[in-house]
């Protein structure tokens, strides 16, 4: 082997040097620490190492950066000392690159290793860093941690001057940024787009991560759509509300509604007819659980788990049961509707096929704001009610009668059922439909109407 060659084989292998430093760099650097913790716990001791020197990236990148440094000095020295003087001999023999040989060969060789450099030093290594950044981040975890053992009194004497010239720039480092929500949002978005989750997922993601924002009275079923059970309800009467209902579990009370003793499912009851034996409702009962309005819907969740229930009672701040809320309300929130043909309906508003609108008392004042935006309700700050029943009632003043009517924002509103002193169902009829004006008013009447032209009666005297 000639000399020369020898020589480009020597610059060669710094090249790759400085290329396994670059790598060695963005691996450790791009590595999910999750994953590298994941592997440590697994007793992969080389996972351990990477993330040692990941969550100490002072003293792990100085050592790269000698290293690169190092290398660089070395590569630039040798060939600039070496190949640049062998390369201007031939380029003497050229008449007119004579005066500019030195110059010339210098310049080539510059050239050609500032492209090695970038291309084997640089591009082609960081491209295989992030291709693979934990794999590789573990198997050069070892060479590296050992590199900055050997340069620990260097490393130690850059770190210190790195922070006397931040304390001189009054930079104060800042902690790790945690990972926030909507990053997990982005990475589950794409691992969607990279085919590793199901397309449905994302969004029950993003529902769970919601659930602690919202409060269980947004999930209960309201206290009006309670199936009650008396403690002294007859077996006929429990019978009849369980066939009537669909639901299987039954809040039970004793003297009023907000007295509740306990629950009853209809498991328990079914398991004694087919003893033969006779309903009693205190001896069937489960105790009862309770949680307040404003809890939210992650810690009832918690609540079932260590309780093993999974239906409660919600109260509101003065102690009164407003609603009751199950494990099914839960999964909706995550999952979205679950319908089955014995879910009890709920509360909508249905456009007919004349044009007017059948409201159910019970719908949301929100959920009534997005289906008819051209109705115009109060200002959330200023609502003291959450359903259109009780925006019926703020309106008229009094608890309403069946049939009452008023008109309002371009409708005429009627009152068509009640249950007990709740509004039950409305009917928004367009006044245009009923020939008034927006204001209620019936339009004024031609006093000398014109029979249409092709009235028999219209004819010439």
């Amino acid at each position: 082997m000639t000399a020369s060659a020898i020589e480009l084989f020597l610059i060669f292998i710094l090249l790759v040097a400085n290329g396994v430093f670059a790598m060695a760099e963005i691996a450790i650097v791009s590595a999910r620490k999750a994953r590298l913790r994941q592997l440590a716990e697994g007793g992969d001791s080389r996972a351990g190492i990477a993330l040692e020197l990941a969550e100490s990236p002072n003293t792990f990148l100085a050592t790269v950066q000698i290293g690169i440094t190092l290398v660089g000095v070395l590569a630039a020295a040798f060939s600039g000392a070496t190949m640049a003087e062998k390369l201007s001999v031939p380029l003497q023999q050229v008449a007119w690159l004579a005066p500019y040989a030195d110059k010339a060969s210098f310049a080539l060789v510059v050239t050609a290793l500032t492209y090695f450099t970038l291309v084997i030093g640089e591009l082609l290594p960081k491209r295989l860093g992030l291709a693979n950044p934990e794999g590789i981040a573990r198997a050069l975890a070892r060479p590296m941690r050992g590199l900055s053992g050997i340069a620990s009194p260097l490393v130690a004497l850059l770190s210190a001057s790195t922070d006397a010239l931040l304390k001189l720039f009054r930079f104060k480092g800042g902690k790790e940024a945690a990972v926030t929500e909507e990053e997990v949002k982005l990475l589950v978005k794409e691992g969607m787009r990279a085919g590793v989750f199901h397309p449905s997922e994302p969004a029950m993601v993003e529902s769970v991560m919601a659930l602690d924002r919202v409060p269980v009275r947004d999930l209960m079923t309201p206290r009006a759509k309670i199936i009650w059970v008396n403690v002294y309800d007859a077996h006929e009467a429990i019978w009849h509300k369980i066939v009537v209902s669909g639901h299987t579990t039954f809040p039970v009370y004793e003297g009023n509604r907000d007295r509740v003793v306990g629950f009853i499912t209809v498991k328990a009851i079914y398991a004694n007819l087919a003893a033969g034996t006779a309903v009693n409702v205190k001896d069937l009962m489960t105790p009862t659980l309770v949680v307040p309005a404003s809890q939210s819907a992650s810690t009832l969740l918690e609540k079932f788990k260590q309780t093993g229930k999974h239906v409660a009672l919600v109260a509101d701040e003065f102690g009164g049961i407003t609603g009751l809320v199950s494990l099914h309300d839960i999964m909706e929130v995550i999952i979205g509707e679950l319908p089955s043909a014995d879910e009890r309906s709920k509360p909508a508003a249905k456009r007919r096929d004349d044009g007017s609108w059948l409201v159910d008392g019970m719908l949301s004042v929100e959920e009534f704001a997005r289906q008819l935006p051209g109705f115009k309700l109060h200002m959330p700050s200023e609502r003291d009610y959450q359903t259109f029943g009780g925006f019926v009632v703020k309106h008229l003043g009094h608890v309403p009668r069946e049939g009452e009517t008023f008109h309002l924002n371009g409708y005429h509103v009627e009152v068509i059922d009640m249950d007990g002193y709740r509004v039950d169902k409305v009917l928004l009829m367009p006044l245009k439909m009923r020939g008034q004006s927006a204001d209620g008013r019936a339009p004024e009447q031609n006093p000398n109407p014109r029979p249409p032209p092709d009235d028999p009666n219209n004819q010439p005297a």
